[in-house]
């Protein structure tokens, strides 16, 4: 298959696969006399595992791990489990965070006077120091592949 066909039959965009290949998470296929990339449909069911994986937030490295651990049919699921725990704890931590973020951005509307932009409250709390350091993850983490 070429990578149109593997972007078809995958839902993934192409230039998301290519960003896969450099980044080592889908092997380099081989090329034809053309010089047009072949995969194959194993190519197809690996990157659908990379996307259902983005899609329920997991990092490009968490993705590379289980990855790993899907390759040895010998292994325990302790190792997938472990680190699907791990995951869930993220998303709930990161829920309680953003639940604290909504609050304050309602305080902070709330308080608005819809005045003058130069009393603005909204514009005076984004220039005050941050009332708690923030979670915030690593960019990679967060960021999605084109």
């Amino acid at each position: 298959m070429k990578i149109g066909e593997v972007a078809a039959a995958s839902g993934c965009h192409l230039e998301t696969i290519r960003y896969y290949e450099r980044i080592g998470l889908l092997p380099r296929p081989a090329r034809t006399a053309g010089g047009y990339r072949a995969y194959a449909g194993q190519d197809v069911e690996r990157i659908r595992f990379i996307t259902r994986g983005r899609d329920l937030g997991f990092s490009l490295d968490e993705i590379r791990s289980l990855l790993r651990l899907a390759e040895d049919p010998e292994l325990s699921c302790e190792d997938v489990d472990a680190l699907a725990r791990h995951h869930l704890s993220e998303i709930r931590a990161r829920q309680q965070e953003l639940r604290r973020i909504a609050r304050e951005l309602e305080r902070t509307i709330a308080g608005c006077a819809g005045g003058r932009r130069g009393a603005c409250a909204i514009l005076g709390v984004l220039q005050q120091p941050a009332s708690r350091p923030s979670n915030r993850r690593h960019s990679e983490n967060v960021h999605r592949a084109p």
